[in-house]
């Protein structure tokens, strides 16, 4: 009798315990490793909240893939009896007069059939008016997307993994001889406990460590940087900023801000997407600048003047694993066939985890390859172009 394929898939976040649920569901043998847990506070699926949209701007992958991970979400979701996705709709707010970006969105959300609306600032004004809609042109609002629980869905993936019978430890992996697999494939891993484990292929999924554990080939690919995030406290009895009564919302001006309303008693979420410096996520301090909070402080003012004055009630610092294009990493090892490289997140791909995952394993069981916008080469394709 033939014996099931093994795969051990390192990192247990979104992009890792996805796939290895889909992979122990396709018949594999699994084995998920992480240092700390799934959704720890060092991860970059840690933290209580990402967003789930599909507007993404013109001829690109990510649409099609958060149309996918809706209704992966929503399947999830009845199985497990438990509510992930908060349909809150997600506020898109035009407020640069160069909208190429947006405008290339709306045939993409047409094309993956994600539900959106083109609203006008009038019409915006009318339904949200917490909001000062001063310099915002237009809008979309896409009423299927919201926002995710972050932090109990990993878990939640976990759970089931090890239910369906998937072999989980807490454990790390040691950087040593990753790089140095030699043409062909890798053997085993040596692990933190000075323990080897073996199997047929390897999935590194271990978001802002990937450059650590591949400094030869992902070292200059996929760069952490610290992001920080602030909540802020509505006043008492005031639900205007609680997701019963405003949406997810994205500012996409001279600086792109972005939040999540109030919801599960906890405060109004609100962010600045600019990249932050590099940042180590296994002994960064995890202080927020005050630079940064100053600056949320004066866009809040600004666009929610009601919440000009709320008291800071929460701060997070997290990590982008940022690549060079903001695109993801999902690859083959350029010297080891039998290991895969999934991450490169950016900022945007917890939401993609269920999609990602599944295609991960649909990669691994049937031999296939990956997508080209999404290998490995295309970074020495561009670097070669800008030596010409």
């Amino acid at each position: 009798m033939k014996s099931k394929l093994h795969i051990a898939v390192v990192g247990a976040g979104a992009f890792g315990g996805w796939t290895a649920l889909h992979l122990l569901e396709r018949g594999a043998r699994v084995t998920l490793l992480d240092a700390w847990g799934p959704g720890n506070s060092r991860a970059s699926s840690g933290g209580e909240t990402r967003i789930m949209r599909g507007t993404y701007g013109p001829d690109q992958p990510y649409t099609e893939l958060a149309a996918r991970a809706l209704k992966l979400w929503q399947k999830y979701e009845r199985r497990w009896k438990r509510q992930f996705l908060h349909r809150t709709g997600v506020l898109w707010m035009v407020s640069s007069r160069d909208d190429e970006y947006e405008r290339g969105s709306l045939s993409m959300l047409r094309q993956a059939q994600i539900e959106f609306r083109e609203l006008s600032t009038p019409d915006m004004k009318k339904r949200w008016p917490q909001i000062n809609f001063e310099d915002v042109h237009w809008g979309i609002y896409e009423p299927e997307c919201g926002y995710l629980d972050a932090r109990a869905s990993c878990q939640a993936v976990v759970d089931s993994f090890i239910a369906e019978g998937g072999g989980y430890r807490q454990i790390a992996v040691s950087a040593v001889g990753l790089d140095d697999a030699g043409k062909g494939s890798l053997r085993s891993l040596t692990l933190s406990d000075g323990s080897r484990l073996k199997a047929d292929h390897y999935v590194f999924a271990c978001g802002p460590w990937l450059g650590k554990l591949f400094p030869e080939t992902l070292g200059r690919l996929i760069r952490p940087t610290k992001q920080d995030i602030f909540f802020f406290g509505p006043p008492a009895g005031d639900s205007r900023f609680t997701d019963a009564h405003l949406p997810v919302w994205g500012d996409h001006g001279k600086r792109f801000f972005y939040g999540i309303p109030g919801g599960d008693r906890r405060g109004f979420k609100v962010a600045d997407d600019t990249r932050g410096r590099v940042f180590d996520p296994t002994c960064g301090e995890r202080v927020v600048s005050e630079a940064t909070l100053k600056r949320v402080r004066e866009y809040i003012a600004f666009r929610f003047p009601s919440m000009k004055d709320a008291p800071l009630v929460e701060t997070r610092v997290c990590q982008y694993e940022q690549t060079p294009d903001s695109n993801f990493i999902v690859d083959r090892h350029p010297q080891a066939e039998n290991v895969w490289l999934l991450g490169g997140g950016s900022g945007h791909g917890f939401k993609h985890g269920p999609a990602l995952g599944e295609m991960m394993a649909e990669l691994i069981m049937k031999d296939g390859e990956a997508d080209v916008r999404w290998r490995i080469s295309r970074f020495s394709k561009r670097q070669k172009k800008s030596k010409a």
